[in-house]
């Protein structure tokens, strides 16, 4: 066989050559919208490419991208890695602090910001020690800041080259692109992702029992591109030429519905908050939904109400899909299986509610201290994974030795295997609560609370407990509009579980803390509201 490299570039070689006329729609900013085709984006992005070795960029040079979904991302997304430098895709929603310690810890020598974002970096700049340069993307031609050595993005590109060429000797396993976990605890931790990691999971995505992306899909990426490389949506839409839709800064719901409906979006991807605000919109309003295919939900679990209301009221395909930083991302997919076809409805919420079956190219398994887990839906094992696409170490970092063992990743997801060997994650490591010997799942109870009709989110944690060690505390958050007591919550949890999983209190709040992707805060929900339970349940 031809020792053929997976490298990005025959993405975008691919991309330029056969789909040349097909769209990219970039939302910039509340009055700007650009459309131009992958043509247009493929000379672009070599344009930059050419801007930034003007500038010094080589192989392995890291370049930090600090932007919203939009198209001068997507041209930063290749442009970086197809000349062999890094792309590290820095979390614009982390704490100064943890920004400051990631641009100086990955070694950023430049920083490509949006003209929005232009005054967080401003505030930190005198600390930041690796960057040498700023390159500011706006629509605006003037360009005002204080950064040192800044640059306009555009300008940049009209000095530069259109026929750059990519180098030809680039190595599969050369890094191509780096994000930082969102850190609920410590620093964050770096994940690089080389170019075959992200070549063999494009390919995963774009099979028919994955997510099935291709040509003819009109793709809506919400997932944003700082985190996790946005699930992987943009090499996949690019290598298969799917229209792409990218909705920019400081979206909405709202902006959501009326980008699926203008562009008549077939796929799209984000966190549960956001479809619990679109469901919260199409109970109110009549909006055509109908050009949907999936939908996808990461990053947290989905309740069951808010996925059965997708699939039965709205007609629309709910799909859970499973990953973390460390995995590039996608793990798992909660895809129909054709055996599903005889579920009863119940059987198929169930189904449908797990992080679904390991996708091709990965393997999971389920340990505990006896071993593998049966598939019995009930013994619960820490999830682990290998495969290609399955990040070997952090960036620089000894907590390497705390997750990365025996050739496994070890995730921190505690997990159960159903008997169709759909992987169910039941809670975190840190997350579960061990009352009087047993393990309490946080999570399971956290998507009961979620389908009662007046909830809109819930969270679970441990307080401790004088005699029990630890009993579970249910924090919710209401409807706009909605009532309902304490007690009646309580009273609807114990028909679904055994009494001594029944939370001991509900504490009524007016929103649930989160981290920089949306995800349940739950550390600092101990840290504020254990200190009203001091030991005294």
């Amino acid at each position: 066989m031809m020792d053929t490299q997976l490298v990005l570039t025959s993405f975008l070689k691919r991309a330029e050559t056969y789909f040349a006329h097909k769209k990219i729609i970039s939302r910039t900013s509340d009055t700007v919208t650009h459309e131009l085709t992958y043509g247009e984006w493929a000379k672009r992005t070599r344009r930059l490419a050419s801007a930034l070795t003007k500038l010094g960029m080589t192989k392995g040079t890291k370049i930090g991208s600090f932007a919203w979904n939009q198209h001068r991302h997507l041209e930063a997304y290749f442009a970086v890695p197809c000349t062999g430098a890094i792309l590290h895709m820095v979390n614009i929603r982390l704490s100064e602090e943890h920004l400051i310690y990631i641009i100086n810890h990955a070694q950023d020598e430049v920083l490509l910001i949006d003209v929005d974002l232009l005054p967080i970096i401003e505030g930190i700049q005198d600390q930041l020690t690796t960057v040498k340069h700023y390159i500011v993307m706006t629509d605006d031609e003037t360009l005002e800041t204080t950064l040192p050595n800044a640059m306009s993005y555009e300008q940049l590109l009209a000095e530069a080259d259109e026929s750059f060429e990519f180098p030809e000797d680039l190595d599969e396993n050369l890094p191509a692109g780096m994000c930082y976990t969102s850190a609920t605890t410590g620093n964050p931790k770096g994940v690089v992702y080389t170019h075959r990691g992200l070549y063999l999971h494009s390919l995963m995505q774009a099979a028919t029992d994955s997510m099935g992306i291709c040509e003819r899909d009109t793709v809506l990426p919400i997932v944003p591109m700082f985190h996790v490389n946005a699930w992987g949506l943009p090499f996949t839409s690019v290598n298969v030429g799917a229209t792409l839709v990218l909705p920019g800064p400081q979206f909405t719901t709202g902006l959501i519905v009326d980008l699926i409906e203008q562009h008549r979006v077939t796929v799209t991807a984000g966190v549960p908050t956001i479809w619990l605000g679109v469901q919260q919109i199409l109970e109110k309003e009549t909006r055509d939904m109908s050009s949907l295919r999936t939908i996808f939900a990461g990053g947290s679990a989905s309740p069951k109400g808010l996925i059965r209301t997708f699939e039965k009221k709205f007609n629309i395909p709910y799909t859970i899909a499973y990953g973390m930083t460390e995995t590039t991302p996608i793990v798992s997919l909660g895809t129909k299986q054709s055996w599903m076809d005889d579920y009863s409805e119940e059987e198929l919420a169930d189904a449908l509610s797990t992080q679904g079956m390991t996708v091709m190219g990965v393997e999971s398994s389920i340990v505990n201290e006896d071993g593998e887990v049966p598939w019995d839906g009930e013994t619960m094992g820490e999830l682990r994974l290998r495969g290609p696409w399955i990040s070997h170490e952090y960036y620089n970092d000894e907590r390497t030795l705390d997750v990365y063992r025996d050739g496994w990743l070890y995730t921190g997801d505690i997990a159960v295997r159903t008997k169709d060997g759909l992987i169910k994650i039941t809670d975190r490591t840190k997350d579960l609560i061990k009352s009087g010997g047993e393990w309490i799942s946080s999570v399971d109870i956290e998507n009961a609370l979620m389908s009662h009709e007046a909830i809109f989110e819930a969270a679970v944690i441990a307080i401790p407990h004088v005699r029990w060690q630890e009993r579970p505390l249910a924090c919710v958050v209401l409807h706009e509009g909605a009532e309902v007591t304490k007690e009646e919550i309580l009273e609807y949890l114990s028909t679904q579980f055994a009494k001594w999983w029944i939370p001991d209190d509900v504490v009524f709040l007016k929103e649930i803390p989160k981290t920089s992707v949306g995800k349940f805060l739950k550390a600092k929900l101990r840290e504020e509201l254990n200190t009203l339970y001091p030991m005294q349940l």
